[in-house]
């Protein structure tokens, strides 16, 4: 009778051991995970603040101003240049 009943603990407690095992190695398996994913979240937000400033800078009125002098050879708008259209009334 004890030999069974130390048979039947001898293979609990493997069982539980095996169980602790795999639930350990589950757990460094998901830590590694997170610890990837959340690598990964600050690359982006990284991203995400350099596509901000990126958008700041080029959307100042001035370097608008500056590109469409230099590569498109525009010239400020003066009273001189500018030419009036009179609408004519149909008779």
């Amino acid at each position: 009778m004890t030999n069974r009943l130390s048979i039947v603990l001898a293979m609990a407690l493997i069982v539980s051991a095996l169980s602790l095992i795999n639930s350990q190695y589950q757990a460094r398996r998901l830590f590694i995970e997170l610890e990837r994913e959340q690598s990964l979240s600050k690359q982006f937000e990284l991203q995400w603040s350099q596509l901000k400033l990126d958008l700041s800078t080029y959307g100042k009125h001035s370097r608008i101003e500056a590109t469409a002098m230099r590569d498109l050879n525009m010239v400020p708008v003066t009273p001189e240049r500018t030419q009036y259209l009179k609408a004519v009334e149909a008779k």
